[in-house]
C-alpha cells in the first residue's frame, strides 16, 4: 500500500484541510511526480497514517502528531508524515517544529513540491523572504509545472520581494495552466498598471 494523495495549495484553511491529508501527497502527473511514488508501505503504516489526516481534518492536532510521529519512526522513506507533521506543528504555532518537520522532509527529496511549498510560507510567514524563494525554486527545478509553487512565488515576488517582473512571470506562467483563474487574472492586470505596461 503506498501513502499516495493529490496536493493542492489553497488558502490557509483550505490548506488545513487538504493539505493536511495531502502534505505528503504526491502530486499529480499535471503537476509532476515525486521520486516517492512507488514506495511500498506496510499496512500498518498506512492504517496510522490514514488515521492521522482523519485527525488533521477534524483539527485535532496534539492526537495527529502523535500518530504522525509512530509513522516516522516506523517509516522514514516518505516525504508525506513529516509535511503532514510540519502543518500540524504550524497550526498549532510551533514554526520551529513545523520547519525542522519540513528539513527532515528534504533531506529525503530536496525537491519535493510540497515540503518546498510549505516551507516556503512558513519562511514568508516569518519574514525570511530570500530562503522562501530559494525553496519555491528548489521545488521549480524538478517541478516545474507545480502550481500552487508557482504561485506562492509570484505573490512572494509581488508583495514581499518587490520583483515586479519575477512576479508577473509567475502570474502568466500560473495563468497558462489556470486560465479561468480570474483572481489571478486580476494580479496580472493590477501588475502590468503597476509596471506601466
Amino acid at each position: 500500500m503506498m501513502l499516495n494523495v493529490k496536493a493542492k495549495n489553497l488558502s490557509l484553511p483550505v490548506i488545513v484541510f487538504l493539505l493536511l491529508s495531502a502534505c505528503a501527497i504526491q502530486p499529480s502527473q499535471k503537476t509532476g511526480a515525486t521520486k516517492q511514488e512507488n514506495i511500498e508501505v506496510d499496512s500498518e503504516v498506512q492504517r496510522l497514517f490514514d488515521q492521522a489526516v482523519d485527525l488533521l481534518k477534524q483539527e485535532q492536532y496534539d492526537n495527529a502528531i502523535a500518530l504522525l510521529s509512530t509513522v516516522v519512526e516506523r517509516e522514514q522513506r516518505l516525504t508525506a508524515p513529516y509535511v503532514d507533521l510540519a502543518m500540524a506543528y504550524r497550526a498549532k504555532g510551533d514554526d520551529s517544529k513545523a520547519e525542522e518537520n519540513l528539513m527532515k522532509a528534504l533531506d529525503i527529496d530536496l525537491a519535493d513540491p510540497v515540503a518546498n511549498n510549505e516551507l516556503g510560507l512558513l519562511y514568508r510567514k516569518l519574514g525570511r523572504f530570500d530562503d522562501a524563494k530559494k525553496a519555491y525554486t528548489n521545488a521549480l527545478t524538478e517541478h516545474p509545472d507545480y502550481l500552487p509553487v508557482i504561485r506562492n512565488l509570484g505573490i512572494l515576488c509581488d508583495l514581499y520581494l518587490r520583483d515586479l517582473e519575477c512576479a508577473l512571470e509567475q502570474y502568466e506562467q500560473y495563468q497558462q495552466q489556470m486560465p479561468d483563474d480570474k483572481t489571478v487574472q486580476i494580479w496580472i492586470a493590477d501588475l502590468k498598471a503597476r509596471m506601466g505596461n
